[in-house]
């Protein structure tokens, strides 16, 4: 990648992070281009020259958000720390950002999710399936998760909150409840460890 082509992508990368974190804080009807412009440095025409429309933006934003939670979830289960920690960070993860992200963005977020086919549906199948199996293996062979459990199990048990959590029904009430039932799920399966 040359010079030009590596500004172009990092100046691209500015706006969805400008539009991402202006979504998450007011939601998308709230939030102009011409605020995402001034908070990415950028003018309203350079917007419009990478995305097209506001919709694509908001698509795009949509996508990389995705994208960059799921390299943050990789980079827990894959790090050095200890298993109970790594599950403490993914609670705490969740926490946060049910704690920040605006209620009409977390909704168009569900909305996308619930679509057949979404982007979603793709990153769960081709990395979080593994990244859960990865932990999971680790956390039996560390005795922290029973071991008498089999990985299709705990997988199914996933996939069933995957897919009751794509309802338009349970969706709309569930982001109140994400730390507990992320704390359900994890200690659940691994019996809460005495600190």
């Amino acid at each position: 990648m040359d010079g030009f082509q590596r500004r172009r992508e990092q100046k691209k990368r500015n706006i969805l992070e400008a539009a991402l974190t202006l979504f998450m804080e007011y939601g998308i009807s709230k939030v102009s281009i011409s605020e995402i412009a001034e908070e990415a440095n950028v003018s309203q025409v350079t917007i419009y020259n990478y995305f097209e429309s506001k919709h694509r933006l908001i698509h795009d934003t949509f996508i990389y958000y995705v994208d960059k939670a799921s390299s943050d979830f990789e980079k827990i289960v894959y790090s050095d720390i200890p298993f109970p920690e790594k599950i403490k960070e993914i609670i705490f993860n969740k926490k946060e950002v049910a704690r920040q992200i605006n209620d009409e963005f977390y909704q168009y977020l569900m909305k996308e999710y619930s679509t057949e086919g979404n982007y979603i549906e793709k990153i769960y199948v081709q990395k979080a399936v593994p990244y859960f199996t990865f932990l999971f293996k680790e956390g039996k062979e560390q005795g922290y998760i029973d071991s008498s459990l089999s990985d299709e199990a705990i997988l199914f048990y996933v996939q069933m909150l995957k897919d009751f959590i794509q309802r338009e029904d349970v969706y709309q009430k569930i982001l109140p409840l994400t730390e507990d039932i992320t704390n359900i799920f994890f200690y659940g399966i691994m019996g809460k460890q005495n600190n």
